[in-house]
């Protein structure tokens, strides 16, 4: 069982904010990709006109956009300006590209290329500081197998690409050239381009993190019985979501904690309801939770038949970035509520990105390490790729 911290000495109880004022974060549209095929474009819809159940993701660091099309069935790299730079595709399911050399000489200097690789369902993206890329990529139907104790299907791994779009390697759940992960949540890019896979499991989640070199250096489960409790409290914890600090080797693991309801007359269990959430912070090296964030609820009013009525809605977490900032948000008219906490510190900072209701077809969002928060945003007929300076909520320009 994982090691707890006595919770009275670590919790920050947030009784006020340090602004309660919510700012409007600026919003910086940089370019537009039509719906199709070519290699300029991004495959959201199918034949039928509805949006594929193939994952769309992106990620953004140092002002490149990555962009992994599983209905695609490729991975793109391009500049904040909208150029290509280059994309690693199936050939096998897409037109060969117009303006791209293929698989050029490495001799041969060229600035703009496309890669082959045999890619059936790229999806979650993470992108190290030497720029090599790491993507799910779902395996064929004859590779799949099942973990009978978890319950598992095995059916996912990580493909390793260099700067240029070459392929590398490929990691499993034991390293390089490993057997296949099951349900790939996330994958992360942690202190000294660290790589950690966060996985989920019928009965919880399971995180495997890597060295550079592809050696799996922790395996962390994260299920019911290991979950932290509250002392005195008779609460159902159920883990949201799971982050990976870019900074350090440290997991933040949002739990929603619920508690039983009754009816007074009869004393008879009626449901559950919400209690509260917490975002426990793990040492990834010892499985010792370190610290809590609690975390408030967003109070949402708003009025019918003449009456006010008061909403109260959970955050989701969106993402960690340097120095223990945490980003969460919660959908609203008009866009996104954010809210920033930090480990270790009572101080929250509130904010607001604007997502009109026309864009609300598809939307993918990342959160850098220095907290810039990227986004693609879709509609019918085209994705705007697009960025908040979500980090001036932070007070600091993170090195």
């Amino acid at each position: 069982m994982r090691k707890i911290i006595p919770f009275l000495l670590v919790i920050f109880l947030f009784a006020s904010c340090e602004e309660n004022d919510i700012r409007s974060i600026s919003r910086e549209n940089l370019f537009t990709l039509d719906i199709g095929r070519l290699e300029d474009q991004i495959d959201l819809i199918s034949l039928e006109g509805m949006q594929s159940t193939a994952k769309t993701c992106i990620t953004m660091r140092d002002g490149l956009f990555y962009i992994s099309d599983g209905k695609g069935e490729r991975v793109v790299r391009y500049t904040s300006y909208g150029d290509l730079l280059f994309m690693v595709y199936n050939e096998e399911t897409n037109p060969p590209p117009l303006t791209l050399p293929v698989n050029p000489p490495d001799e041969e200097q060229v600035t703009r290329w496309a890669s082959t690789y045999p890619l059936r369902e790229p999806g979650e993206i993470a992108v190290d500081s030497r720029k090599h890329i790491y993507v799910e990529d779902r395996l064929p139907p004859d590779r799949h197998t099942s973990d009978q104790e978890s319950r598992a299907l095995l059916d996912s791994t990580v493909l390793h690409f260099d700067t240029n779009g070459k392929f590398v390697e490929y990691l499993g759940r034991e390293g390089v050239g490993g057997s296949p992960f099951p349900r790939i949540n996330s994958i992360h890019t942690s202190v000294h381009d660290e790589i950690a896979v966060v996985c989920r499991l019928p009965g919880g989640w399971n995180i495997y993190w890597f060295n550079t070199d592809g050696t799996l250096k922790f395996s962390i489960p994260i299920s019911g019985n290991t979950l932290p409790v509250l002392p005195d409290q008779e609460l159902f914890p159920s883990v949201d979501s799971v982050s990976i600090a870019p900074d350090e080797r440290k997991v933040f693991i949002k739990i929603d904690y619920y508690h039983s309801t009754f009816d007074e007359s009869t004393s008879t269990k009626t449901g559950i309801a919400f209690h509260s959430s917490l975002i426990w912070v793990m040492n990834a090296e010892s499985g010792v939770y370190e610290s809590i964030i609690e975390i408030p609820l967003f109070e949402q009013t708003y009025t019918e038949a003449n009456r006010k009525y008061t909403e109260s809605l959970i955050y989701s977490m969106m993402g960690v970035v340097n120095k223990g900032w945490v980003f969460l948000s919660i959908p609203m008219d008009g866009g996104y509520s954010l809210l920033v906490v930090r480990e270790n510190s009572p101080v929250q900072r509130r904010g607001f990105i604007q997502v009109e209701n026309s864009e609300l077809y598809f939307n993918a969002f990342d959160v850098s390490a220095d907290g810039i928060l990227s986004g693609l945003l879709a509609d019918d007929w085209q994705a705007k790729i697009v960025w908040w300076r979500s980090d001036t909520l932070i007070g600091e320009i993170i090195p």
